[in-house]
């Protein structure tokens, strides 16, 4: 193959990952507000769910982890058992905090905006 050819191809290749970048970021800002509202919802789910599962029925996070829906597996989960809760964190976008209180179960803690 000639010099010519290989970076035309080289040239095109590069296009091609730009125009790529460029489309899932236009994607992620028009798509911003129900991404971070599923994301919102999903981690203060899987907070809630994880920190019952953890601290009430008393099973190990791993154990825990089993217990996410479908769709779930960018969520991650940390526990904190001197503070008996846990967090649920999806990347760059947002985290919840769970509890557990004497008397009322796990309970989320406040969201801020």
């Amino acid at each position: 193959m000639s010099k010519t050819k290989t970076s035309g191809f080289a040239r095109l290749f590069v296009w091609i990952v730009v125009a790529l970048v460029a489309a899932l970021a236009i994607g992620a800002y028009v798509y911003r507000a129900p991404i971070n509202g599923y994301a919102q919802v999903g981690t203060a789910y899987a907070a809630r769910v994880a920190c019952s599962c953890r601290f009430v029925a008393g099973r190990s996070l791993e154990d825990c982890e089993k217990d996410k829906l479908a769709g779930m597996e960018l969520v991650t989960l940390v526990d904190d058992a001197e503070a008996k809760s846990v967090t649920a964190r999806f990347p760059l976008v947002t985290s919840n905090t769970a509890t557990l209180r004497e008397g009322y179960g796990c309970v989320m803690e406040t969201w801020e905006e």
